[in-house]
Order: structure tokens, then C-alpha cells, then sequence
């Protein structure tokens, strides 16, 4: 007996002792280190299905707040007519406002670049059961800062929210006047901030992120700092902020003043750069010149990453989208990432990183994500090729042809990074996704009818629906974070900008049939409405992807390349899971053969009564024209 209490004493005393070391193991486990907590790509970014919101055309939730001619004076085009007033949000898109006849603008996308429809916060919050109905786990936001245009890619401030998508534009003007721009001691929330936060509150109850979009490269004209510098010359205390070519001479009745704007447009003009690289050169090497920008740059970021300053980032977006970000050099990139990993370390950064040489070769962006300047960019480079094998855009591709080039994309960029990488097919800078399959040219090239006459502005057609969702399942199936502009999940179509920019089509609104051409040629009426079948779609996919790790985190493997049959079949697997997708992207009823990692059950994820077994680690998929299936091995 004596024995059986020691030996229980003694198995008591280990065990204490077991769990006070690995008490001591929890409490010494080291976290992350600061490298990585730079370096790492948030975890939520792998798993995002993004949307896409241009808070102008989104949705108006409060008409009292809606722009005037002066909230909209300082930007392009300079001349407001006298009557100009918001364009009703159910309108026929290209049907003239009765104030066009009084605008000496020839062009008729000059005055439609004048419109608004008065999109704001409010509209925004009314319609978050919309988008987490619809699956959505984060947002990409225009920029939401104060500026005169309907993009505000041209700031009057980078620090507060635009006056007319808060409540009161008048009172926020007042409060933004009482403060020093210069001194973040000073700064206030204005009503607008203040309907942001809640925004910021309301997303986060859902679990949903937000990321916000800023241009560091420059301002709008009417930003505090460059007006300054228009009012005092050389003497002003933000003269070194911009590129300023030429100053003007007083003893000279011409006014010599110049200086450089973003792709020469004076509204936006830039920020001054030390550039240690040859010009041309990408990616750009320096910094900015001045400090102070960089530090207001900083303070800007900090405010909405943390906005009550209390080192809980809950309140806070969830990181930014960088326009134009090629045209920054890369020091300025690795302190700003710094300064926001500092702030939050699960904070994305995503870098608009587009073109090297317009319209024929997209920038590599390799440079960019090796862990010190973004987490992922905007995936161009993978939609281009897509929208060509698809779409026979602007001729056709060979499946081989089309593993070739996704293979070349992703060489180089850790997996990581291409599981975050946003994958879009349509945005405010480029043609809606199914007016860009409808019309099958080269990419973003004469994407207009200003620039091509005969370009097709109606509503696409059937065939081009049945392309449109064979490349959505590719889309959601593809390594990377799949991205929804508004309104293309309910059919919504349209030319490159301005066209692309249409107010977002609602159930609860009743609009004008689009009857009217932009050069008074004869078309096709055609009824703007939800399309609730392809809405459907959009949801089935987002919940296949969401439902299924290995469409998040899983590798691909191409499988299938027939160039005779023009199918192509592709593996994504993670742990012991394996989908495959299958496309046959001919016209006729194809019998396709792939192989696969397991034999067993293979159930199609959109038509669960679709089942597939696999033998000898090879399955057949018959499947028609122009179609394609999700298969999930099940056992």
C-alpha cells in the first residue's frame, strides 16, 4: 500500500511539473517576430471574395446630402453649367441631361464625366444585408476621400471623408475649416467621418473587411497643401511637396507657374520624388523628397487604421488599395508598409500594378511582393489571358497556350501571394466583364465608342453569358482572391469609363430602358433590370469557394491541355481534398478523360446530383459546348 502512494506521489509530481513546463513553453513561446509581422500575408486575404464599391454610383441613401455646382467645382471639365443639376439614378444611361444643351463641351463623355447621382455611406449601410447575402468577406472602396470629382482620385483632403457621403456637407466644410491640415493634433471627425466609422462597425459585425483606396502619387488641385503653394510661390511651406517645374515670375504679366500632374492632367498634380533609377525605369527606386508628406502621409493611414488611437485596430479599416502605385518608388513603399504593419499587422496592402507599356505589356510585379512592399497587387496579368482563351479575345488561344501563360504568371511569387492576389475581370478603369466579352478585341484597347464607333454598347447577348460563366468558374476555381465589381453580379454592362460607372441596377427601382446611342444611331431596346438567374450564379460560386479549402489554400496542378478537342482541366488539392475543374471550351458535346489524385466518388459542386467515379486514378466527364464542372472527390 505504502508503495502504490508513493508511486501516485510520484506520478502526481510529474504531471505538476509537466504542466508547469508547458505552461512555461505557452508563456515563452516567441510570437511572430517583427520581420514577419512585416512580411506575412494576412490569412484573411487568401480566403477573401471580394466586391468592389464606387461610392458615387452604388446607392443614394440620403438625397439631402447630394452634390451642389459648387461641391463638384476644382476638377474636370472646369465649366459647370447653370443649371446643372444630379442626374435621376434610373435614367437611360446615355439619354442627355437638359443641361447638356447649355454645356459648350463637344464631347458627350466630357459632360457625362460632369454627372452625379448623389451614391453615399448611407446608401452603402442600407444595403449591407445585399452584400452579405450575396457571400462577400471584404470590399474594396473607391477612394472615399473629400475631392470635387465622382472618382476622388483627386483630393481637396486625404484626411476626411467626401462632404456629400455624410449627412451634413455644409457642417463638415465648417469643421475641416477650423482645423490645421498641417497638424494631426487638430484634426477632427467630421459627420461624414463619424457615418464612416459606423460603416467600419457595421462591416466588422458581419466579419466583413474593408479596404480603402488612396493615391499617394498626388493630389486634386484643390488639396489644401498644392492651393497653398498656387496662393504664395516659393514661400509656401509645402513647395517642396510637388513637382514644380517653373514658378511664376511677378514682374511678368503671364503667369509662369508649372509644375507636373499625373499622365500630364493638371487636376491631379504630383508629388515630388527622389529618384535614384534612370527614368523609365520600373520599379522606381528613391523616396519622396519631402519628409513632411511622407509623415502626413503616415498620420492619414494611422487615423483610419486606428481612429480612436487606442492600439485596437477593431474600430480601424482593414488596409489599403494603392493607386497608380508603379509611379511611387520603392523606399517610400517599404516605410509606409512599416508604418502601417506597425499599426496593424493584419492590414493588406494591394498595389494597383498594371501596365509597362500600354496596350501590349502588363508589368511583372515580382519586385513588389517579395514581402517589403505589398501583399498582392491587382491580377490583371491572369484576366488578359483569361478574357483571350474565353473569349476568342482578340483572337483564339490554344489550351496549351493558356497553361503556358498561368504557369509563366505565377513564376517567381510565393504561394502566399498568389492565393491573395486579386483576381478581377472588370472594374472602374477597364469595361464591364460581359460588355468586355461581348466586344472581342484586345484588351482595354479602343474600349469605347469614342475610340472604336462600331463598338457594341448594348446589352450582351446570350452566347456571351455562356463565355462569361465558364470564365466565372474558372474565376472562383483559380488560385487567388476572386473580385466582383458592383453590379456585375446582376448583369450589369458597359464601355470603358465613364460607361463602366453606370449607377448600380436594385430590385426596388424602376429604370428607363436603355433606347438612346451616344452618336444618335438606331439600337436594340433594352430593359435594365436584375438578371436574378446570373445573381444565383454568383452566389453558388462564392459559396463553393467559401465552402472548400482547397480552392483557397490548395495547389494546382493542369491536368488537361487538348488543343485537338480545346478542353483544359486543372487540380486544386489541400490535405486529403481534391476538386477538379473541367472546361470544354469547344462548340460540341466533348467526352473528356483527366486524371486524378484519388480513385473514389466525384460529385459536381453546382449539380449535386452529378456524380463521377473514378477508376485506375482516371475519370470521364462528358459535358456540352462551351461548359464546365466543379468535381469534388467525396469518397
Amino acid at each position: 500500500m505504502r508503495n502504490i502512494i508513493q508511486f501516485s506521489i510520484l506520478i502526481f509530481a510529474v504531471l505538476v511539473l509537466s504542466n508547469c513546463q508547458s505552461d512555461d513553453i505557452k508563456k515563452t513561446k516567441p510570437e511572430k517576430d517583427s520581420v514577419s509581422l512585416i512580411t506575412q500575408v494576412p490569412d484573411w486575404a487568401r480566403e477573401a471574395v471580394w466586391y468592389q464599391i464606387f461610392p458615387e454610383r452604388f446607392r443614394n441613401g440620403d438625397t439631402t446630402n447630394d452634390p451642389t455646382k459648387e461641391d463638384i467645382f476644382g476638377t474636370y471639365p472646369d465649366e459647370i453649367p447653370e443649371h446643372w443639376t444630379t442626374t435621376p439614378w434610373e435614367s437611360d444611361w446615355y439619354k442627355k441631361d437638359l443641361w447638356f444643351k447649355e454645356s459648350h463641351l463637344q464631347n458627350t463623355w466630357d459632360k457625362l464625366q460632369l454627372r452625379r447621382y448623389g451614391g453615399d455611406l448611407q446608401g452603402i449601410i442600407d444595403k449591407l444585408d445585399y452584400i452579405q447575402e450575396l457571400g462577400i468577406t471584404a470590399i474594396y472602396f473607391n477612394p472615399l476621400n473629400d475631392a470635387p470629382s465622382l472618382h476622388k482620385y483627386d483630393p481637396r483632403s486625404w484626411r476626411h471623408i467626401d462632404v456629400n457621403f455624410g449627412p451634413n456637407p455644409e457642417k463638415d466644410k465648417q469643421i475641416i475649416a477650423s482645423e490645421d491640415p498641417a497638424n494631426p493634433d487638430t484634426w477632427k471627425f467630421t459627420t461624414a467621418d463619424s457615418l464612416f466609422l459606423k460603416l467600419i462597425k457595421e462591416l466588422h459585425k458581419r466579419d466583413i473587411k474593408l479596404v480603402a483606396d488612396y493615391s499617394w502619387n498626388h493630389t486634386g488641385s484643390e488639396f489644401w497643401a498644392f492651393k497653398d503653394v498656387k496662393k504664395n510661390g516659393k514661400k509656401s511651406k509645402y513647395a517642396d511637396w510637388y513637382e514644380i517645374k517653373s514658378w511664376d515670375n511677378p514682374n511678368t504679366p503671364e503667369n509662369e507657374f508649372a509644375y507636373d500632374g499625373w499622365a500630364g492632367v493638371k487636376y491631379l498634380p504630383e508629388i515630388k520624388k527622389d529618384l535614384t533609377s534612370e527614368p523609365g525605369e520600373l520599379p522606381r527606386q528613391g523616396n519622396l523628397h519631402s519628409e513632411a508628406v511622407k509623415q502626413h502621409i503616415f498620420n492619414v493611414a494611422k487615423r483610419w487604421l486606428d481612429p480612436n488611437n487606442d492600439g485596437n485596430t477593431e474600430d480601424g479599416i482593414d488596409g489599403f488599395r494603392l493607386d497608380v502605385a508603379e509611379k511611387l518608388p520603392l523606399e517610400f513603399w517599404r516605410d509606409f508598409r512599416k508604418e502601417v504593419r506597425k499599426i496593424n499587422p493584419e492590414a493588406l496592402l494591394t498595389g494597383e500594378i498594371w501596365w509597362k507599356k500600354w496596350p501590349e505589356e502588363l508589368m511583372a510585379p515580382n519586385a513588389y511582393l517579395q514581402g517589403d512592399v505589398f501583399d498582392c497587387i491587382m491580377n490583371y496579368r491572369w484576366y488578359r489571358p483569361a478574357r483571350h482563351f474565353f473569349a476568342d479575345a482578340p483572337d483564339a488561344m490554344k489550351p496549351s497556350e493558356f497553361e503556358r501563360i498561368l504557369k509563366e504568371k505565377m513564376q517567381g511569387i510565393e504561394p502566399s501571394r498568389l492565393q491573395a492576389m486579386m483576381n478581377l475581370v472588370g472594374s472602374h478603369d477597364s469595361p464591364r466583364v460581359s460588355t468586355s466579352l461581348y466586344n472581342n478585341g484586345k484588351y482595354k484597347f479602343q474600349a469605347k465608342p469614342t475610340e472604336d464607333p462600331d463598338y457594341k454598347i448594348d446589352k450582351p447577348d446570350a452566347h456571351t453569358l455562356k463565355i462569361q460563366k465558364m470564365l466565372l468558374i474558372h474565376q472562383f476555381t483559380y488560385v487567388g482572391s476572386p473580385h466582383i465589381f458592383y453590379g456585375d453580379e446582376v448583369g450589369m454592362w458597359g464601355a470603358d469609363d465613364p460607361d463602366c460607372r453606370k449607377p448600380m441596377v436594385w430590385s426596388d427601382i424602376k429604370y428607363k430602358d436603355e433606347t438612346h446611342h451616344p452618336f444618335g444611331k438606331k439600337r436594340k431596346t433594352d430593359k435594365v433590370e436584375q438578371d436574378t438567374s446570373l445573381l444565383n450564379f454568383y452566389k453558388k460560386l462564392i459559396s463553393i469557394r467559401k465552402d472548400n479549402p482547397a480552392l483557397m489554400f490548395g495547389n494546382i496542378d493542369f491536368i488537361l491541355a487538348d488543343d485537338k478537342n480545346n478542353t483544359f482541366a486543372y487540380s486544386r488539392g489541400h490535405k486529403n481534398d481534391e476538386i477538379i475543374v473541367v472546361f470544354n471550351k469547344s462548340k460540341g458535346n466533348k467526352d473528356i478523360y483527366v486524371r486524378t489524385k484519388y480513385d473514389g466518388l466525384y460529385k459536381d459542386l453546382q449539380n449535386k446530383n452529378m456524380q463521377i467515379m473514378s477508376s485506375g486514378k482516371k475519370l470521364k466527364v462528358t459535358l456540352s459546348g462551351e461548359t464546365a464542372v466543379i468535381l469534388k472527390l467525396v469518397r
